[in-house]
Formats: C-alpha cells, sequence, structure tokens
C-alpha cells in the first residue's frame, strides 16, 4: 500500500472522481489513501486501529467506529467492518427494509468464537501479539 500513499495517478484520478461520487468509500486502510489524496482533509474517518492514528497526519479527524459517514464519505475500520459499512449504505440509498433483506440474504449474524476483536476487548496477550506482527506495517511516529 506504499506505493498508493504517494501523490501521482492514483491520487489525480481520486480527487477527479470524487468530486462527481455520490458516495467516496473505503475500507480498512483504504482510508489513508483516500486521506493521502487530500479528499478526506477536514472530515471525520476510520481505518484498521494500527493505523487510525496516521489519519491525523493528513488532516483528518480519526474515530474509533467501525462505520464513519461523513457528507458523502463513508469509510469502515477493518476489513469485517467493511459488511457493516456496506449494510448501511444500502439502508441509506434503498431504506431499512432493503438492507435488513440483504443482511438476512447473505445471513449476516456474526457470533465470533471470541471477543477479541477490538482492542477493547481483546486479552492483553493477543493485542500484544497483534501489536507485534503489525508493527512493521504501521510504524508508530
Amino acid at each position: 500500500q506504499t506505493e498508493q500513499m504517494s501523490d501521482g495517478n492514483l491520487h489525480e484520478w481520486l480527487r477527479r472522481v470524487d468530486g462527481a461520487s455520490a458516495w467516496t468509500t473505503s475500507v480498512c486502510t483504504g482510508s489513508l489513501i483516500l486521506a493521502a489524496a487530500g479528499v478526506l482533509t477536514g472530515r471525520r474517518a476510520t481505518s484498521h486501529w494500527a493505523a487510525l492514528e496516521h489519519l491525523a497526519e493528513f488532516g483528518v479527524t480519526p474515530s474509533k467506529e467501525r462505520v464513519v459517514i461523513d457528507g458523502h464519505y463513508a469509510t469502515a475500520a477493518g476489513v469485517s467492518a467493511g459488511i457493516d459499512m456496506a449494510l448501511t449504505l444500502a439502508g441509506l440509498l434503498v431504506g431499512d427494509d432493503v438492507a435488513q433483506t440483504v443482511q438476512l440474504i447473505i445471513e449476516y449474524a456474526p457470533e465470533p468464537p471470541y471477543h477479541a476483536g477490538a482492542l477493547e476487548s481483546a486479552p492483553a496477550r493477543a493485542v500484544e501479539s497483534a501489536m507485534e506482527k503489525l508493527s512493521t506495517r504501521f510504524p508508530s511516529r
């Protein structure tokens, strides 16, 4: 993802299509690419917890929420939050009834075997291990 963080053709394209898009969205660390392109400046957004602090480097207000809607921008935290964002957008675009039907069709009723999916609920050993594994990918500044 490092290549996509540098200003260039991708950022130019994102800025161009953002002006005409009904929604500009990202899942996980994709919000860092949008932020680096400048389209999220002055907005609230979310990202994977290990990268969340980096949004501020681009003038974005980081939020720990799983899904953030700010104007025509929708950002989702980690990968699994992408489904939450999709259902949120479905509700906004076509109504709660349709979004709930979609949720049922895809059988989205999460019951994770562990309650370690958030920093606040994960055991200390899991947090330590995850931070160690992600430290080279998302170094603290």
